[in-house]
């Protein structure tokens, strides 16, 4: 049975302890313990046993165990068997750090002819404990050398797409930052399923409960008038069973009915269902079980979310009917209160793993649940799905750092700010879930385009929101006579504008983390495009070279790489790349000299990686002056003839981008 809905075991007392032991193996408890899945108990036992120690002196669990004393070592032959089934107790109750250590050994120890699998689960702990690549290096031997079930190669295969996808989110997580919860919402135990209600916050809990003295779940409730001391929810007539526990509260619209699970022992199984109480002048009523609509007998049924107009409730169980493990179901619910059918909600929301855990987000017809069943980070992930004319899109996975590769779930919105959710999960705990704060800083980048000379909107103009490490456009629009884009940024990766308009230079601008933050989104300055008319020259300003000389100066050629940046961003215009001289000195000289610096230009264009045939040099002489060389008197006219010593270039006509 999964952490979530165990008393998390910080200490087990069990009878008629004594020296009777003294004699006893402690792998024969560790077996039988095994054997009912009290994989924390089974743990224990192996782990004295492999350390030599007897069962002499103990008079309970401890949940961090230490022992001084003489140990004996294992003999060889229990060695290879006590290993891998620490290794596998350690895994079974999700001590991923402790599983690998011993599966490793099994494998370093020669062990792995008698356990065959042992390399899987190893790859498998290395993935949670996100060692992706070894993860990934572990898993392949392993469907290599593997020859049995195909069960458990289709377990390695979803592993290593895990890993893979995991490593990517790592890389480009999502704009979410994400905090424990400190006290009063953390405890020794686990804390999960956060709820609120008119201020009030409702949460399960297994911390130590004195009443009882161990460690049990339990509803708590934070008042907004007690907000710093977390009370349990005293359900009239829980008592009666044994090791009952309750917990993952759900509240109906008026916050006068809990919907729970509610669990306990019977015998070696655990028998788990779904429950409400009703709220009467500050009591809770004794829990009522939900009809067989919702809870069939023999199956288990958990997790209840009652949906904001009360009339359909969504939950989790092993049910007949599913696609396999827990799957999702829903049941509308009468006007008392009791669900008059249950519907499973399919293949495309449930796969043949675990789906739990379900919120309902009503105004969007938005399902967010956890899974274990589709590609993900590892262990339960939050995948979200939109509801259409009774059908669900495919999941989508929500993403690092609202998953991590242990288990994440309970979604919750923060109804106060849109901007912060909670979750609840086991990423920072060998054992425990813990409930976390996130923060979405995913945001929305939005800005003008306009025209370099008039500073007007340039209507028209198309605007590509583009992953810059795939080359894939994630979003294109063109923008109407307010000249406005915007676009969702969600991950770190990096992004890039490209902005197009027929004749104007396409320009492409890398989207920067920083920015100022206003009502969600990012606004950016303005970003303007720079018209040109084909064949029509562009001076280029700045372009200068020492006196009868065509050799570049450093100033002119940073002056050259804003051309080259155009030309890269536009690959598919040709220029020439003209220059001109004053009047002074002989129609020959001007040719050659005005040759060799526009040829200067164009070869250190070249150089930088423009392709030469898109670019190419004339050498205008002093026939095309702009300006008097002289002046009407017949003096000189030094502003007139620097006018004329210039350097332009011009688009070359093209029928590729018309202007309209």
């Amino acid at each position: 049975m999964k952490k979530i809905f165990f008393t998390i075991l910080i200490l087990i007392v069990f009878k008629g302890v004594n020296a009777q032991y003294s004699k006893d193996n402690p792998k024969v408890y560790g077996d039988k313990a095994f054997t009912n899945k009290d994989y924390y108990e089974a743990a224990f036992y192996y782990k004295r046993a492999a350390d030599g120690l007897s069962l002499t002196t103990l008079q309970a669990i401890p949940y961090h165990a230490g022992e001084k004393a003489n140990k004996k070592p294992a003999k060889k032959e229990d060695r290879a068997y006590l290993c891998y089934q620490l290794a596998e107790s350690y895994r079974l109750y999700e001590n991923y750090q402790e599983a690998e250590g011993w599966y490793y050994k099994v494998i370093t120890e020669n062990y792995e002819a008698q356990y065959p699998l042992a390399r899987l689960w190893y790859g498998v702990c290395l993935r949670a404990n996100q060692h992706f690549d070894d993860a990934i290096k572990q898993l392949e031997q392993f469907n290599a050398n593997y020859k049995g079930e195909s069960k458990y190669g289709d377990i390695a295969r979803k592993e290593i797409k895990n890993c893979r996808f995991a490593k990517e989110q790592y890389l480009y997580p999502l704009l979410i930052d994400v905090a424990k919860l400190k006290d009063p919402y953390a405890s020794d135990g686990s804390d999960y399923a956060l709820i609120q209600h008119d201020g009030n916050s409702y949460f399960t809990s297994s911390r130590f409960v004195k009443n009882d003295k161990k460690h049990l779940n339990r509803i708590y409730a934070l008042t907004k008038d007690k907000p710093g001391a977390a009370t349990i929810i005293d359900l009239k007539g829980s008592e009666g069973k044994n090791e009952l526990e309750y917990g993952t509260p759900s509240l109906n619209e008026t916050g006068k009915r809990m919907y729970f699970t509610r669990w306990y022992k019977q015998g070696s199984k655990t028998v788990h269902a779904i429950y409400y109480s009703d709220l009467n002048d500050k009591e809770w009523s004794a829990p009522k079980k939900m009809n067989g609509n919702v809870n069939a007998d023999g199956f288990n049924s958990i997790q209840p979310f009652v949906t904001a107009d009360g009339l359909r409730l969504f939950f989790a169980s092993n049910k007949p009917g599913g696609q396999g493990g827990d799957d999702i179901w829903v049941s509308y619910l009468d006007f008392n209160g009791d669900a008059v059918n249950s519907t499973n909600l399919g293949s495309t929301i449930n796969t043949s793993f675990d789906e739990e855990a379900p919120y309902y987000d009503q105004p969007n017809k938005k399902l967010i649940y956890s899974s274990k069943g589709f590609i993900g980070l590892g262990g339960f992930d939050f995948f979200e799905s939109f509801s259409k004319l009774d059908k669900w899109s495919e999941p989508k996975n929500m993403g690092y750092p609202m998953n991590s590769a242990k288990d994440d779930l309970y979604y919750l919105p923060n109804h106060d700010d849109a901007n912060k959710f909670y979750v609840s999960s086991d990423r920072e705990s060998d054992c425990c879930l813990g409930l976390f704060e996130a923060v979405d800083k995913r945001h929305i980048l939005s800005g003008l385009v306009i025209d370099c000379d008039t500073h007007k909107p340039l209507e028209g103009a198309k605007v590509s929101f583009i992953d810059t490490l795939t080359k894939d456009t994630i979003k294109q629009m063109v923008v109407n006579k307010t000249g406005r884009y915007a676009f969702d940024v969600t991950t770190k990766r990096p992004y890039s504008l490209r902005l197009e308009r027929g004749c104007y230079f396409a320009k492409n601008v890398p989207v920067t983390a920083s920015g100022t933050m206003r009502n969600d989104t990012l606004y950016n300055p303005d970003i303007c495009l720079q018209a040109y008319t084909p064949d029509k020259p562009i001076v280029i300003k700045n372009i200068l070279y020492d006196f009868n000389k065509a050799t570049l100066r450093p100033a002119s050629k940073l002056v050259l790489d804003t051309l080259i940046i155009v030309l890269k961003d536009n690959p598919i215009i040709k220029v020439e790349l003209g220059a001109h001289t004053d009047s002074i000195g002989s129609a020959k000289y001007n040719d050659k000299l005005s040759q060799a610096r526009a040829q200067s230009c164009v070869d250190y264009i070249i150089l930088k990686g423009i392709d030469k045939s898109r670019i190419y040099a004339k050498g205008y002489g002093k026939r095309k002056p702009i300006a008097p060389n002289s002046l009407p008197n017949g003096k000189d006219n030094p502003a007139g003839r620097q006018l004329n010593r210039r350097t332009e270039f011009k688009v070359l006509k093209n029928e590729v981008t018309p202007c309209k």
